[in-house]
């Protein structure tokens, strides 16, 4: 396995994920509080949720990136990067909006309470909080620690794949975003 080339394409898909989601930002009022016909989430009540989202899997990936790093001490990191294999096509449904059902925790809901400067200064915050997790684990280390991911059955997974997880979401959301907007132009 090639962690370095992991690491650097995980980089790439949060870079344009995010910067597909910051442009977001810059749509106008109607556009971005226009409730769909499906009685789904505005764009502006997607972006929070993508913000909160990022923010409790932060959690873990935060706790996660402390105790892969403190294992790198004891395990050999290139025993185990040699092991592991990385697989991308279990991951992709993530990213594929209405590709599963599943129910979020009430805390990953939009409530209202922050302005989009807010948001957006969040999810910016977000991003290079996530840069610095893997420029920590430059070397491999993500794959020493794995929590379970119960989305999608995934199960065990390391903290690389937890931080390609939160790039697969905001991409799972940009296109029902696209799609809110399709729909108000149709409007």
């Amino acid at each position: 396995m090639d962690i370095f080339r992991l690491i650097r394409d995980i980089k790439s898909h949060l870079k344009l994920n995010f910067d597909e989601v910051d442009r977001w930002f810059e749509k106008d009022s109607e556009t971005l509080n226009f409730q769909p016909s499906n009685g789904g989430w505005t764009i502006q009540q997607i972006l929070e949720h993508i913000y909160l989202t990022n923010f409790y899997l932060l959690i873990l990936i935060e706790k996660g990136t402390k105790k892969a790093m403190r294992n790198s001490m004891n395990l050999d990191l290139e025993s185990e990067i040699k092991n592991y294999s990385f697989d991308r096509g279990n991951f992709e449904k993530i990213g594929e909006y209405g590709a599963f059902e599943w129910i979020r925790p009430e805390h990953m809901e939009p409530k209202g309470q922050l302005s989009l400067e807010e948001i957006k200064n969040l999810i910016s915050q977000q991003y290079h909080q996530c840069i610095s997790y893997l420029d920590l684990m430059k070397n491999g280390e993500g794959v020493l620690y794995k929590t379970t991911m119960t989305v999608n059955e995934l199960g065990k997974i390391n903290v690389y794949e937890y931080i390609y997880f939160l790039s697969l979401h905001a991409q799972r959301h940009l296109t029902q975003m696209r799609n809110n907007e399709s729909e108000t132009i149709k409007n």
